[in-house]
């Protein structure tokens, strides 16, 4: 008798604790942490979406999610890392995936378009995105599938803009102010991908000019940061697709340097480390996650961080990426940063809620401006 009554007590403290870990794991939508609050939403490298047909669609899901939550996350900038191609002109199915340049542009505006005269959002380069000749000069259509004028609101809120190393005006160099966050007057600055010297020098001109010594600067460009958290330091390079195919397959060249261009801790000596109000840099190209903090030269702390979720659900023949993104959580405090990754994909079906969120402390960290 006395077994028994063990027993049952030993089943009742285990059925509580399981329902109390249940309760603990049940699905949240996302939701702010303070009522006050606003947020920038961060799309990692959406080459691997646009490239298959199939995949298009939750690259689409991601940004309707966005489109839809506007209000709710109090959503004022959508930062997309760039890649958002696999290739930039190719006219058959090129050597990956089975939608030619001209499907995936189309592809990576269409998605884009749930944002358009809702919320303004910025389009980096990435590798992916350029042409490049024997000699390392460089194309992108990114102007032709994403002007300025696509976007009712990109066009209220830039700024200022560079040229591409044609001296052709381009969205790839550019900037986007946001004034009264919280009292704060931000400024959204996206560099091409390897930015040249020319590039450099411009964004320096830029970030140093009298009207934004008091904005906090937030800078985006594709390749800077690697899962090692280390800032990236090789060569920047890229590949020829070849006018021709060898039993179906395209062929690629050696790669080549990129002259005159900058890695990311070219980017940090030049630019970054000198610029005292830039204290959040974000970037993609390489698969996984990244953070680092240093101090720059008027002893702030530069938060800079890496998020590419290309290889996540099956890598470069999956779905795309399950649907990761970020949003970053800027606290009322104009100090406090609450980074957050959430996938629309996971979230949206009772059967993989479970799934939706990434919870580590890679994936979701506090961090402090100075």
């Amino acid at each position: 008798m006395k077994t028994r009554n063990i027993f049952k007590t030993s089943l009742l403290c285990i059925i509580f604790w399981a329902g109390n870990l249940t309760a603990q794991e049940k699905y949240e939508t996302p939701k702010l942490d303070h009522q006050n609050s606003w947020s920038i939403i961060m799309i990692p490298d959406i080459q691997n979406y646009t490239k298959f047909s199939q995949n298009q669609p939750i690259l689409e899901l991601m940004t309707k999610w966005v489109e839809n939550n506007i209000d709710h996350l109090n959503i004022k900038m959508v930062m997309c890392v760039g890649d958002l191609v696999e290739q930039n002109e190719i006219i058959n199915n090129g050597h990956d995936g089975n939608q030619t340049a001209q499907k995936q542009w189309e592809a990576a505006a269409k998605a884009f378009s749930y944002l358009d005269g809702k919320v303004p959002y910025v389009t980096a380069t990435g590798n992916h995105d350029y042409t490049i000749n024997r000699e390392g000069k460089r194309w992108t259509r990114l102007d032709e599938f994403f002007p300025i004028d696509k976007n009712f609101l990109n066009r209220k809120t830039i700024v200022q803009n560079g040229v591409d190393e044609n001296e052709k005006a381009t969205l790839a160099n550019s900037a986007f102010e946001l004034k009264n966050l919280n009292g704060k007057d931000f400024l959204f600055l996206t560099l091409e991908y390897a930015p040249t010297n020319n590039t450099i020098d411009w964004a320096n001109k830029i970030v140093k000019l009298e009207q934004y010594k008091n904005h906090q600067i937030v800078m985006m460009t594709h390749a800077y940061l690697g899962r090692d958290d280390k800032r990236l330091a090789k060569d920047e390079t890229w590949i020829i697709f070849e006018p021709y195919s060898i039993n179906n397959k395209i062929q690629k060249s050696e790669r080549i340097k990129l002259p005159n261009s900058n890695n990311g801790e070219q980017i940090w000596q030049k630019l970054v480390k000198s610029t005292s109000n830039m204290q959040l840099v974000l970037s993609g190209h390489i698969s996984g996650e990244g953070y680092k903090q240093d101090k720059n030269e008027a002893g702030k702390s530069v938060h800079q961080i890496l998020f590419d979720a290309q290889s996540m659900g099956g890598g470069h023949n999956g779905n795309g990426g399950d649907g990761w993104l970020r949003i970053l959580e800027f606290y009322p405090d104009n100090k406090t940063i609450k980074v957050k990754t959430f996938s629309p994909l996971f979230g949206i079906s009772p059967t993989t809620q479970e799934h939706a969120w990434k919870k580590d402390q890679r994936n979701e960290y506090v961090i402090t401006l100075d």
